[in-house]
C-alpha cells in the first residue's frame, strides 16, 4: 500500500472516531436530559399524589366537624321545640354568698339549686349555648387541620 492509501485510512479512521466522539455525547446529553425529565416527572407524580391525599384528609375533616356542627344544631332545634311546646329551661348553678349572709334566713339559695328561667331567658341560653358549641367546634376543626396539614 502506498503513503496515500495509508493517508487515506487513517484520515477515515480519524473522521470515524471524531464521529464516534460526538454520537457518544450526543447520547449523553440526551440520557442526562431524559434522567432529569424522569426525575421531575416522579417529583410532580409524588406532588399530585399528596395533594390528593391531603384533598381526601380535608374533606374527611370537613365532613366530620359539618356533621357534629348539624348534630348540635339538630339537638339545639329539638330544645327549641321543646321549649315551644311549654318545656322549661332549668340552670343549675352554685351561688357563691358573702361571708356575711352565709348565717341568713333559709329563704335564701343556696350551692347546687336549680332556677328555671323565663321563656326569653332560656331562649337566648339556647342561643348562647349554639354559638359556644359552633364556635367550639369551627376552633378544634382549624386546630386539627393546622395539627394534620400544615404541621407536616
Amino acid at each position: 500500500m502506498t503513503l496515500k492509501a495509508w493517508l487515506i485510512i487513517g484520515l477515515e479512521l480519524l473522521l470515524s472516531i471524531l464521529i464516534i466522539y460526538i454520537l457518544f455525547g450526543q447520547i449523553s446529553k440526551e440520557t442526562r436530559r431524559a434522567d432529569a425529565a424522569e426525575s421531575l416527572a416522579k417529583q410532580r407524580q409524588e406532588t399530585i399524589t399528596d395533594m390528593t391525599t391531603r384533598q381526601r384528609d380535608v374533606a374527611a375533616l370537613d365532613a366530620k366537624y359539618t356533621k357534629e356542627l348539624a348534630d348540635a344544631k339538630a339537638e339545639n332545634d329539638a330544645l327549641q321545640r321543646k321549649l315551644d311546646d311549654g318545656g322549661r329551661v332549668l340552670v343549675k348553678g352554685r351561688c357563691p354568698m358573702p361571708a356575711s349572709t352565709q348565717t341568713s334566713s333559709a329563704s335564701s339559695v343556696g350551692n347546687d339549686a336549680t332556677v328555671e328561667l323565663s321563656d326569653v331567658a332560656g331562649r337566648n341560653v339556647l342561643g348562647v349555648r349554639a354559638g359556644i358549641i359552633s364556635d367550639q367546634t369551627s376552633l378544634r376543626a382549624l386546630q386539627e387541620y393546622i395539627k394534620t396539614q400544615c404541621i407536616r
